[in-house]
């Protein structure tokens, strides 16, 4: 992975032992010399949309009362990050090069609702200091496939990590990642 990447979905390793992270798939988005930054895409939570989220009195949410909200990482838990297929403004957020966009504003969240458009909102996000995910690659923790909003938005959370395999030829029964050598 280069400085300047294109977002990825980072796949744990099925060997991983951090409970957190076991069988978990990462959106990364972003990538530099002073870390990452991604959201854990298919550990859905208890909690609804509207558990969470007060919409203005015009927006109409309720056809989403039953939407799941995702466990993004385990940094700043009580802070939302959504995943949508609609175009965000600059100032909003991030447009991927994958047909995302990622986004901390309600507003925004408030227009993909008020549009019926696909979202994810996930609790909390994962973050990686400097050349810590680099190390964590080399050690074997992780595989990483092409950001997919198919894998998204087409996939029951619950089969995302197997997908996200499936998407470089392989299953959990078929990887074993061992630490490169130095």
């Amino acid at each position: 992975m280069s400085d300047e990447m294109d977002p990825i979905l980072l796949i744990a390793s099925p060997q991983m032992s951090d409970p957190m992270f076991r069988q978990t798939v990462v959106l990364v988005w972003h990538r530099d010399e002073e870390g990452a930054i991604g959201v854990v895409i298919n550990r859905s939570m208890e909690h609804r949309l509207l558990d969470v989220v007060e919409f203005e009195e015009e927006v109409d949410a309720e056809r989403y009362g039953s939407t799941c909200i995702s466990w993004g990482g385990p940094v700043e838990g009580a802070t939302g990050t959504v995943v949508t297929t609609d175009d965000i403004a600059e100032e909003e957020g991030w447009r991927l090069s994958c047909g995302l966009s990622i986004t901390r504003s309600q507003d925004a969240l408030s227009r993909c609702v008020a549009n019926g458009s696909p979202f994810l909102l996930c609790l909390g996000y994962a973050g990686w200091g400097p050349g810590q995910l680099d190390q964590e690659l080399a050690d074997g923790g992780w595989l990483w496939t092409d950001c997919s909003p198919e894998l998204l938005f087409s996939t029951p959370a619950a089969a995302r990590y197997a997908m996200a395999l499936a998407t470089l030829g392989l299953s959990s029964d078929t990887v074993l990642m061992t630490p490169a050598e130095a």
